[in-house]
């Protein structure tokens, strides 16, 4: 079984169709199943549309793909998502799930339903919400010099540490100079060393504060 994330989460990448056929190939060839974590497909940017690995033709007999709604409805926490793929493989899920754990509790079920089938206008808006806090802490982040590319989905902004810094000793640093917390790339393994991941979870106000904390502090 290969796990995949895309729009990913901590490095915000995104695939497109082509990568996603490479990854059939490969999972028909050496007999894989793809399991596919597909929390961000509603959280994207500029136009920009997350496909589904299911959209590729022949893809449902060796794919198994996760939504959660904790990101596209605001739920986090909740424990509520879905699984869909082709009939065998969702089969053999199910049976191993309701032997580790139990049902969700039935009103956060009926949210959900609710959540789903009602108006989507408030996707709409909270993608929204994530650009414009994207576009304000990119900004902060490019004033005072410092490299970083514009996500096109996700949460969160990946960045690599100036001047060559190890992730750990960049990330005490924005603690200790700025009160800034972010997550050191390494703590995703070590392909992540000589990065960070900045949140956009926080309101406008706070992230609006962190950046002028940045520019005081590094400018």
């Amino acid at each position: 079984m290969l796990f995949l994330n895309y729009p990913n989460n901590p490095t915000a990448a995104v695939a497109d169709h082509a990568f996603f056929e490479e990854l059939l190939f490969y999972a028909r060839k050496y007999d894989v199943i793809l399991a596919h974590d597909l929390a961000y497909s509603e959280i994207t940017f500029d136009g920009y549309v997350a496909p589904s690995l299911l959209e590729i033709p022949g893809a449902r007999d060796r794919t198994v793909e996760f939504h959660s709604l904790s990101k596209t409805y605001n739920m986090t926490g909740w424990r509520v998502g879905f699984a869909v793929g082709g009939a065998d493989i969702i089969a053999a899920f199910a049976k191993v799930k309701e032997n580790i754990d139990s049902g969700v509790f039935n009103v956060l079920q009926l949210a959900a339903v609710a959540a789903l089938e009602g108006p989507q206008n408030c996707v709409r808006d909270n993608r929204e919400i994530y650009k414009q806090r994207r576009d304000i802490l990119l900004e902060g982040l490019r004033s005072i010099a410092w490299e970083v590319t514009s996500p096109r989905a996700t949460l969160y902004v990946w960045m690599r540490t100036p001047a060559g810094s190890s992730s750990s000793d960049f990330a005490n640093e924005l603690l200790e100079k700025a009160e800034i917390v972010v997550a050191p790339g390494s703590a995703y393994g070590s392909r992540g060393e000589g990065y960070i991941r900045f949140s956009l979870t926080l309101p406008d106000q706070l992230l609006l504060e962190g950046v002028g904390r940045l520019k005081k502090a590094f400018t």
